[in-house]
């Protein structure tokens, strides 16, 4: 399997990344494990998950999806060193959204018990917080770096101005910067990355794993109508995607498909790996079937007609 840098990180991710957000959530502990399993077997190796995972679930508390590949980890068959574990911190786990420094040293360590292990790969403040400077949030980065807690940090649903600012902060503060950027993108949801984003990425050497990467399963081609989505658990979001642009995409999908042989979720993911920036989608799965598509998906490439054709219906 192709390994892809990210960024200046150290770190090499093959080019499907998978989501850890379903875990404890559509997919229960021993489904979980044989995803798990499954995915490392096919030859890739990122997870990535949140704290704050899956606690919009009843029942759930947060930090589910932690805790689930926590125990998997303890029992898989690969090293730790053969795994790359990405989580976030900053979401609401009770006390709102922020990024204060004492608020990061204390999450970081409910997250090294949840995944029992020493150090997490890759760190990502989830969102930005307008009440704490960059400084201050960079500064227990560092610390944490330091004490080999973390090996790179990152960011989530930053813009191109906030990046900047936070690139600016640390080079003026001798701080580590954000080396990766975790930003929703996928064909229906271009603007926020495409142009400035990306651009900015590309001059700084940021590694880019994109979330939404198949819009909540709306590019996976199996809702045709709001009515497929009624009663699932995606529907609110799904829905959404349903006019007249979303229609031009799975028309254009379904087209690429009937000439390639491939499934609108591996050309979606396809897509995304030939776009100026990214670095590797991530995309989730409940199942084996759909984890054999993103596998599928890694080793897919779109000629340049497929990929004019998919940019014009999504514009």
């Amino acid at each position: 399997m192709e390994m892809r840098r990210l960024g200046k990180t150290g770190l090499s991710v093959a080019p499907i990344v998978i989501g850890g957000n379903v875990f404890g959530w559509t997919a229960d502990e021993k489904t979980s494990f044989a995803i798990l399993d499954a995915f490392f077997d096919a030859g890739l190796n990122a997870i990535d998950t949140a704290d704050v995972y899956s606690a919009w679930v009843p029942g759930n508390k947060g930090g589910d999806s932690e805790e689930i590949i926590g125990r998997w980890l303890k029992q898989a068959r690969i090293s730790r060193d053969q795994a790359v574990i990405i989580t976030k911190v900053g979401s609401d786990m009770g006390r709102g959204k922020t990024l204060k420094a004492s608020y990061i040293l204390q999450a970081v360590e409910a997250s090294l018990s949840r995944l029992q292990t020493d150090y997490i790969d890759l760190y990502l403040s989830h969102w930005p917080d307008a009440d704490t400077p960059h400084e201050e949030t960079l500064g227990a980065y560092a610390k944490l770096k330091a004490q080999g807690k973390v090996r790179a940090i990152g960011c989530s649903n930053y813009d191109a101005g906030l990046l900047q600012a936070s690139f600016d902060a640390a080079e003026k503060a001798g701080l580590p910067r954000y080396d990766v950027l975790q930003p929703e993108y996928n064909l229906y949801a271009r603007a926020s990355f495409e142009r400035p984003l990306a651009e900015l990425c590309v001059k700084e050497d940021i590694g880019v794993i994109t979330y939404f990467s198949l819009a909540a399963g709306f590019l996976t081609g199996k809702y045709r109508s709001k009515a497929d989505t009624q009663g699932r658990a995606r529907e609110g979001r799904v829905s959404t995607y349903f006019n007249d642009k979303g229609l031009r995409i799975l028309a254009a999908l379904d087209k690429v498909s009937a000439e390639t042989g491939a499934k609108p979720a591996e050309i979606s993911l396809a897509w995304l790996l030939r776009k100026k920036g990214v670095t590797a989608p991530i995309a989730s799965a409940t199942s084996l079937s759909q984890l054999e598509s993103l596998v599928k998906a890694a080793t897919l490439s779109l000629p340049d007609d497929a990929m004019a054709l998919l940019d014009e219906a999504g514009r």
